[in-house]
């Protein structure tokens, strides 16, 4: 029996950090809607033929399409163990897909190209997913910290990681 779709059950979880309309000035994303950042959802509207708008318009449907498109299926959440898709995806969301996968790709051993292959998917199901969320966590945070503007930020990235961490854990099957 084929097992749920996890995509919706953990975007509801990623969306618990990423708020309403943000445009603060020291944020290199610029104006954000929801966790996307107005040049992806103008790059998404384009793909699909349509006019650019402002992010603050992004309808749930868009937001659905963009997360699993531009975050989900690239770090290959349908095939990651489970919580270990949730750490991968929410980091890939927050900082960047490459970097999230490669931080992945360090944490388990293989080559670090950024991209979420066979030889990635191998080698994260024969580690510990505890092991692998802990330290996938922790370099997250390192990585953070080393960010020019983690003192504006720094509070709510600790939560939003911390966070993660448990509720990451509490999805190992």
């Amino acid at each position: 029996m084929p097992t749920a779709d996890p995509f919706p059950a953990i975007l509801k979880k990623v969306l618990v950090h990423e708020g309403g309309f943000v445009d603060h000035p020291k944020d290199p994303g610029g104006a954000t809607m929801k966790g996307v950042t107005q040049a992806t959802y103008n790059g998404w509207r384009a793909r699909q033929g349509k006019e650019p708008r402002s992010v603050r318009f992004i309808t749930d449907a868009e937001l659905t399409a963009i997360y699993r498109r531009d975050f989900w299926d690239r770090v290959r959440g349908d095939d990651l163990p489970p919580g270990i898709n949730y750490a991968v995806f929410d980091f890939a969301v927050n900082s960047g897909v490459s970097r999230a996968a490669r931080y992945l790709q360090k944490v388990v051993g293989v080559a670090q190209d950024g991209q979420i292959g066979p030889n990635t998917l191998s080698a994260t199901r024969s580690k510990d997913p505890a092991a692998v969320i802990d330290q996938l966590c922790d370099d997250r945070l390192a990585f953070m910290r080393s960010l020019r503007i983690w003192p504006t930020f720094g509070k709510g990235w600790r939560r939003r990681v911390d966070d993660v961490r448990r509720v990451a854990k509490t999805m190992i099957a």
